[in-house]
């Protein structure tokens, strides 16, 4: 299947430079055993059973998301769509490569997707719905090709921790920077001798992909780009049809995690309704530069929402989420270990556990219940989970 989409202007620049720079071998992805794709499924909906063949949408997968997926995931069928030739040229290739059966991929805009007359358990649209020229309608028409309990998951540029992309985005706008080798190599000497205190400084020391040409030229000289905060982005969900479920990773969104814990403020953010602590905390930090969400159509009922205060809690399954580490050295005093998500990308968000906490922690091996685990575990348990270090198995006598 295949759209000429030679009017859009996103489609010829991807076109030229292909991102995230395409690669020839996909040994290093890490299949997926049955831990693993019940830890996955799990963060998405706690009280659902794992499937045994999953369907996955890679909306916007470029030149190798959407068979990493395949890869990581053999029992799952999945489709890839893209407006780039080039894109899904490189797809193809990996498909045959590594012979990727359950992948399957599609030179259609999201706009579109209806044409593939198909609905998916699971969507994923990460680094794409900010490069499209309408992405309300692009999201409604994702939302229409959910199945009945099916999530999306969206990855959007965040505003705030992108203010220094935006301010050199219109540096070279007003020098006419053109996405050739010459000249991005001239703006990559230009960024090294960029004043200390820069906005874009702290985008620079973290980034991986400054001397890649079509990384930089993504980032800098991309024909349309848009960011959300965080009411803009619950409100773009809202007006497609979608109901929030939660962040991917939460933690950095929560005042009850990280060094606004310690704040004087911290109670009176919680005090705020739920939507408004999330922004409050995104102005705190600052630094955020993508959200990631998992959402729902929003007429399907919210049946994997999780409350900790419930009759049923005692009775579900923490797993320890496989980035989670317990470090114990140069710790405060009375701490025995700090529990934390390597994943996460800001180095605040620890959670110090004691002796009996460190023992309860590492006593959690994915198959008993939280009342098995011993006194104050079901709080313990919601800490963690807060913090990203868990997810929860709740599916247990479930029917949803």
């Amino acid at each position: 299947m295949t759209r000429a989409v030679h009017d859009d202007p996103i489609a010829g620049f991807y076109e030229r430079h292909p991102y995230p720079p395409p690669v020839d071998d996909l040994s290093a992805v890490r299949v997926l055993d049955v831990e693993g794709r019940r830890t996955a499924h799990h963060l998405v909906w706690p009280r659902r059973p794992v499937p045994d063949e999953p369907t996955l949408l890679v909306a916007g997968c470029g030149t190798s998301q959407a068979a990493r997926h395949a890869a990581r995931n053999p029992r799952a069928r999945v489709v890839g769509i893209d407006v780039s030739t080039t894109s899904i040229d490189h797809t193809r290739r990996l498909i045959e490569q590594h012979d990727l059966s359950n992948l399957e991929v599609h030179q259609l805009p999201i706009e579109n997707v209806a044409e593939l007359h198909e609905s998916f358990d699971h969507i994923v649209c990460t680094g794409v719905l900010h490069h499209l020229a309408d992405p309300p309608s692009a999201l409604a028409a994702l939302r229409g090709a959910l199945a009945p309990g099916g999530a999306l998951t969206l990855m959007v540029y965040a505003q705030y921790g992108r203010a220094g992309i935006y301010v050199m985005q219109e540096y070279c706008r007003r020098l006419g920077v053109a996405p050739t080798s010459t000249e991005l190599a001239d703006l990559v000497a230009t960024l090294r001798e960029l004043p200390v205190g820069h906005p874009l400084d702290h985008v620079l020391r973290n980034s991986r992909d400054i001397h890649d040409d079509d990384a930089l030229a993504d980032a800098l000289l991309n024909p349309r780009d848009r960011a959300y905060t965080v009411p803009e982005l619950l409100a773009l969900l809202d007006a497609a049809g979608l109901r929030f479920g939660r962040w991917e990773r939460q933690a950095p969104y929560r005042p009850d995690c990280g060094s606004i814990s310690e704040t004087p403020h911290a109670s009176r953010i919680a005090e705020l309704p739920v939507d408004e602590q999330y922004a409050a905390v995104e102005l705190f930090r600052g630094t955020i530069a993508r959200h990631t969400v998992i959402a729902f159509a929003d007429d399907d009922p919210p049946t994997d929402t999780l409350d900790f205060s419930g009759a049923d809690a005692d009775a579900w399954v923490p797993i320890v989420v496989p980035t989670a580490i317990a470090v114990e050295e140069r710790l405060p005093p009375g701490a025995a270990a700090a529990l934390l998500n390597r994943a996460h990308a800001f180095t605040d968000l620890v959670m110090f556990a004691d002796r009996a906490e460190l023992d309860l922690f590492r006593s959690i091996d994915g198959t008993r219940p939280i009342r098995d685990l011993g006194p104050g575990a079901l709080r313990f348990v919601e800490r963690l989970w807060n913090h990203d270090l868990v997810v929860i198995d709740a599916s247990v006598g479930s029917t949803s």
